[in-house]
């Protein structure tokens, strides 16, 4: 099976498109640190302190809160515990950084995460159907192994792949930000939690924070190995997936202010960081709930490509 993996990993990466797709992630990260670099640099005069900084984010939240009666209860209580967060912060003189650290660029930096969700799913959908539009199929399955065992190979290596983007993001991104911003700052996240704020390790927080985003690029980057290995399109895997990427959770949010079965779909789970800030899609949702629906169409996926993968005549 090692030899398998190993063999897959190394076609991936005689791809020029892989290195590309590296390269582009690296790019992006690189160029948003020197743009909140270069903006920093521009700001002129006396920044203001933490303290007013805080206590003007809590004046507008009460405004807001004031001027919107009406507020769907979500967001109303996002908004009462920001306020409840932020004064616990001026209670307790946790400050708060106004300048821009190794750690929030991290933070920051997880916005590149469906980047790289993006290139692993591109890696997902062509993984199989590959095989089939360059001919080379034949030639891998005559070896003395199963089926399931050449799949999983397959499977293992795209998984692998977006392990290694998610780290590249994560470590990269800590590098630049240690040399342009420095390491000073917080290291203190305060998050809401059982009716009251308490203070977290802002690093495991954000290990926590990728590893939770990364949840729903694993799952979709699952369904389009699916495809791949079902219908031998990597056009359509990638058509479909990222379509579902960008707009999968948009459509079920809709369905599910009229719909409660809208919590049995796919996009309702993926999101976990929602049971983190109380924020899911459904209302009675648990993370139990959420990661058995998961679970479900892990499986579904795998046996359909499985079971069809081992059926197909090799000649097709």
């Amino acid at each position: 099976m090692f030899r398998l993996i190993q063999n897959e990993w190394i076609k991936m990466f005689k791809r020029p498109g892989t290195y590309v797709m590296i390269g582009l992630l690296i790019l992006m990260v690189s160029a948003f640190a020197a743009y909140l670099k270069y903006d920093e640099s521009k700001q002129t005069g006396k920044q203001p302190a933490w303290e007013e900084v805080v206590q003007a984010d809590i004046a507008a939240s009460q405004k807001q809160l004031k001027d919107n009666p009406n507020m769907y209860k979500e967001g109303k209580e996002r908004i009462q515990e920001e306020i409840k967060i932020n004064e616990y912060r001026l209670a307790e003189n946790v400050p708060l950084d106004t300048k821009t650290t190794m750690w929030s660029f991290v933070d920051n930096s997880t916005a590149f995460l469906s980047f790289a969700g993006l290139f692993m799913i591109i890696i997902a959908a062509g993984i199989v159907a590959s095989e089939y539009s360059w001919g080379t199929i034949k030639l891998l399955l005559i070896r003395p192994l199963s089926r399931s065992k050449i799949l999983f190979s397959k499977y293992v290596t795209v998984i692998l792949f977006g392990l290694l983007m998610i780290s590249i993001l994560f470590l990269f991104s800590s590098l630049v930000g240690a040399i342009l911003f420095g390491t000073d700052g917080e290291t203190v996240h305060l998050a809401y939690e059982g009716g009251k704020v308490v203070e977290q390790s802002l690093i495991l927080y954000l290990f926590k924070y990728y590893l939770l985003s990364s949840v729903d690029i694993f799952m979709i980057a699952t369904m389009a190995f699916m495809i791949s290995a079902v219908f031998r399109n990597s056009s359509l895997a990638i058509g479909i997936s990222l379509f579902l990427l960008f707009m999968g959770s948009n459509v079920t949010m809709m369905i599910a202010m009229k719909y409660d079965w809208a919590k049995y779909s796919l996009f309702a789970n993926t999101n976990l960081l929602g049971y983190e800030t109380g924020q899911v899609m459904v209302e009675g949702m648990t993370l139990q709930f959420s990661l058995v629906v998961l679970a479900v169409y892990f499986v579904i996926f795998h046996l359909l490509a499985f079971f069809i993968f081992s059926k197909r005549d090799v000649a097709a």
